[in-house]
């Protein structure tokens, strides 16, 4: 499937359209029921080239509050946002996340940051001390509330005809991102999001994604479809034939996990954790 073809998918298309989008094969004989939100969510791509237009008044605030409706963890909200609009401040963002030159061209950069730092001042507000926020598993809390805020705002923004596209690499040096945008301790930038209208000049293809049996089980882990070489193989032809210049998947996993520098200094992430006052570690 050419990358015209795949870019002029919208999350008005159908949904056979967009599993074989997705998936580079007929969708199942039983006929996928309808959803909007489905839909939208599947024709989801990362765009890295957008228009310099600002988005809508609102559109943030209403998706701030749709991440403030994802589930929470016992609902400790272990997380904070920061919404970036300064091309200043953007343009060293992405300096210090791998010079990624669409986070200074969209018109929004948000940091979504684990953030124990606020429910420590809870504990000392009510005159306790919280040794269970030296637990990992608090750590790990906050990680997944941030993870869910932020596709619910993924989903929001998407929603209104933006595009977006994940920056894990606000990882690669933590440090320096807290120290640009002031982060307290027992706080750290996850993940970034660029978001902005996508240039219509330089369209972005759906990305295929695994088979679905290969992720899918039922009732128990099955090794052998996990693993199932003939999927792997497809899958890597799929992947590769999806775009110019495209990269095997298997190929891919190699690339990024066969050599720790390709991690770009997240490697060091467990040190730069404790410099910034997680602990991670408690009993």
């Amino acid at each position: 499937m050419s990358d015209s073809t795949v870019s002029s998918f919208s999350a008005q298309s159908s949904m056979n359209a967009l599993w074989q989008a997705r998936y580079g094969t007929k969708p199942p004989a039983q006929p996928l029921p309808e959803s909007p939100v489905a839909r939208s969510l599947m024709a989801h791509r990362s765009v890295r080239h957008f228009s310099p237009a600002p988005l809508p008044e609102g559109v943030v605030e209403a998706a701030i509050a749709a991440a403030q409706s994802a589930s929470s963890s016992c609902n400790l909200q272990a997380w904070s946002v920061i919404a970036v609009r300064d091309p200043a401040r953007r343009a060293r963002l992405a300096r210090i996340a791998g010079d990624q030159a669409f986070i200074a061209q969209a018109p929004l950069f948000l940091v979504w940051v684990v953030d124990l730092s606020r429910l420590e001042h809870v504990g000392h507000a009510q005159g306790h001390a919280l040794p269970g926020l030296d637990c990992l598993d608090t750590f790990l809390g906050g990680v997944v509330d941030t993870a869910l805020a932020g596709q619910n705002a993924a989903a929001t923004f998407e929603s209104y005809g933006l595009g977006l596209v994940y920056v894990g690499a606000v990882r690669n040096q933590p440090e320096a991102i807290a120290a640009a945008l002031g982060l307290p301790p027992r706080t750290v930038a996850l993940f970034g999001m660029s978001v902005g209208y996508p240039d219509r000049a330089r369209p972005t293809p759906i990305k295929p994604r695994l088979p679905q049996a290969m992720v899918l089980h039922e009732e128990r882990y099955n090794p052998a479809t996990a693993t199932d070489e003939a999927s792997i193989n497809a899958y890597d032809a799929l992947l590769a034939a999806s775009r110019a210049g495209g990269k095997a998947w298997s190929a891919s996993v190699v690339a990024r996990l066969g050599d720790v520098s390709a991690l770009h200094g997240r490697e060091q992430l467990p040190a730069a954790l404790h410099a910034l006052g997680f602990v991670l570690g408690k009993a």
